[in-house]
């Protein structure tokens, strides 16, 4: 199999050089301008920041892409799908005060923002993709409907998958609410009777009659349940939930099913920014302290290779001292030293995460033809 292409650009700048420059610089000389934008709907799939944390990408460098797409004839939208649990981006309203609070809008990074699965979460299409474990992903109708789709990643670690880079933010992030809890579990929601107030919102928006409120608390009747998450999606006061989650490896494969969905059949390219490499989702209202130093900003038609360089790049650097890798040390009662190479070459994704194994996603990635998990890393000045 032909390695694929990833092209990356480091942080150091001079005058007449800075990093917007060098962001469009990256992407032509990717190949962004060889897709057909003119006249086409593009959906730009970023994260909008969880109000509290502040990892996400700047909206200066979406301003910039969008820009360079308009330059080249498309309709760019910015957007993102909803959260299953419950915080500032759980339905359409929440969601669009934090991305516009955060500087995603018309001034901030020169686009309108769109939230793919509608006001509550429910706005979807299914589509259809044979999958082993999810053969017709649930993805929100605007990046389903949209003729182009362009990723922009912040790559940090996740506490479940192991890292997030393009592969969750197209699948994870592309799903709605009842998608995210197809990802995460393959059991049926269950109800939190303490949290339950007995609204009935989840019995009135259940498609399949499977929730009814018996004295003020609802109750699921599994019999008719198939697990659609809709319940989840309505709820307000997370008292319907996740009843347990799957393994990382699969989480990470499911999640490869569903960004194979996003980008199946139409034109997509991939950008990654791997600065304030936090060591959670930037789901949490809060980032910890980054894991390396910043690296840099790659890019790459195939969103299998663009997360295996980042993972290199990542692995390659030495840990920044103060963060949740040397708190491993400390646990293990190793010394602390101020050497310029503590755990260069070192997976620290894995040391922060033990319980995770994200190369399984972009080994079943690779499996079922997202990408290639072998790459030749051009850089560009």
């Amino acid at each position: 199999m032909e390695r694929s292409k990833v092209y990356f650009t480091d942080l150091r700048t001079v005058p007449g050089n800075d990093l917007l420059t060098k962001l469009e610089r990256l992407i032509r000389q990717a190949g962004i301008g060889d897709i057909d934008f003119d006249g086409k709907f593009t959906a730009i799939k970023i994260h909008f920041g969880e109000p509290g944390n502040m990892a996400y990408i700047r909206p200066n460098y979406a301003a910039r892409v969008v820009d360079v797409i308009r330059s080249l004839g498309g309709k760019p939208f910015l957007t993102d799908a909803n959260t299953l649990y419950s915080g500032g981006r759980s339905n359409a309203v929440d969601h669009l005060n934090a991305a516009m609070e955060n500087g995603f809008n018309r001034i901030g990074a020169h686009a309108d923002v769109i939230i793919a699965d509608g006001l509550k979460g429910t706005d979807y299409k299914e589509v259809p993709c044979g999958g082993k474990y999810c053969p017709s992903p649930k993805i929100g109708a605007a990046i389903a409907d949209a003729d182009i789709v362009i990723s922009m990643n912040h790559f940090k670690g996740h506490e479940q998958a192991g890292f997030g880079g393009a592969l969750k933010n197209l699948g994870m992030g592309s799903a709605s609410v009842g998608g995210k809890l197809e990802l995460h579990s393959s059991s049926q929601p269950m109800i939190d009777t303490e949290n339950c107030i007995g609204c009935r919102i989840c019995e009135k928006y259940c498609r399949h009659g499977a929730v009814k409120v018996v004295d003020r608390k609802a109750v699921i009747d599994y019999d008719k349940c198939v697990g659609c998450g809709q319940c989840v999606a309505v709820c307000q006061k997370a008292a319907a939930v996740i009843k347990d989650y799957d393994t990382s490896d699969l989480l990470n494969s499911k999640i490869a099913e569903y960004a194979y969905a996003v980008v199946h059949g139409k034109p997509s390219f991939h950008i990654s920014f791997i600065m304030n490499v936090s060591p959670n989702c930037d789901c949490w209202g809060h980032n910890d302290a980054a894991l390396v130093p910043d690296i840099g900003i790659a890019a790459s038609f195939d969103p299998v290779a663009l997360d295996c360089a980042c993972a290199d790049l990542v692995k390659s650097a030495p840990a920044l001292y103060g963060n949740a890798v040397s708190d491993k040390d400390h646990a293990h009662g190793e010394e602390c030293t101020c050497g310029h190479h503590h755990h260069k070459g070192d997976d620290k994704f894995r040391i922060v995460h033990p319980d995770t194994n994200w190369e399984a996603g972009v080994e079943y990635g690779e499996q079922i033809g997202l990408g290639c998990r072998e790459y030749e890393l051009i850089k560009v000045r």
